[in-house]
């Protein structure tokens, strides 16, 4: 019989756009994604200028918006579909999350092209957790300590999201 508490289960999803300084472009891109999760999305501020992008300080860049428990869960299958259920290895990193990029939000599986919106991209970013996995990675004491039996490694998350998802990793 196998250990319950090292089962690996989806953490959160979360969804970033970035368009820059543009304000007509962040409006769109927050209308996505109410569209896409029915959540209004966070703004991310510019912590510094860089006059080559034409960036300034404290300005809106981009938006973002997290998932977690149901709504994570069929978001990314929703945008898996958008990749062709294929992942690359160097998608994930070595404590197991990974990430991937949609070019057009029309890739997204039940979701059709608007106008008012036109076309732009996303970045998906998944995070994995074993059972009980909060009480340790969240505790006041040593944040940063979580045993090595506790520790999702990339062949463990690669092998989940495999089985879980039907992905295929190259």
């Amino acid at each position: 019989m196998s250990n319950p508490m090292r089962e690996i289960d989806l953490e959160k999803v979360t969804i970033n756009i970035c368009v820059g300084q543009n304000d007509e472009k962040i409006l769109k891109a927050s209308k996505l994604i109410e569209k896409l999760t029915g959540m209004k999305p966070y703004k991310c501020r510019a912590r510094k200028t860089i006059r080559d992008f034409g960036i300034s300080k404290n300005k809106v860049i981009a938006l973002k918006v997290t998932l977690r428990r149901d709504k994570a869960r069929e978001f990314l299958e929703k945008a898996l579909y958008a990749v062709n259920h294929t992942l690359s290895r160097s998608q994930f990193d070595e404590n197991g999350n990974f990430s991937f990029g949609i070019k057009e939000y029309m890739d997204i599986k039940g979701v059709k092209y608007d106008h008012e919106i036109g076309v732009l991209g996303m970045d998906v970013c998944v995070t994995l957790k074993r059972k009980g996995g909060w009480r340790v990675k969240y505790r006041k004491k040593e944040r940063s300590k979580i045993g090595s039996k506790h520790r999702i490694t990339k062949d463990e998350a690669i092998d989940w999201v495999s089985k879980t998802f039907n992905v295929n990793i190259e």
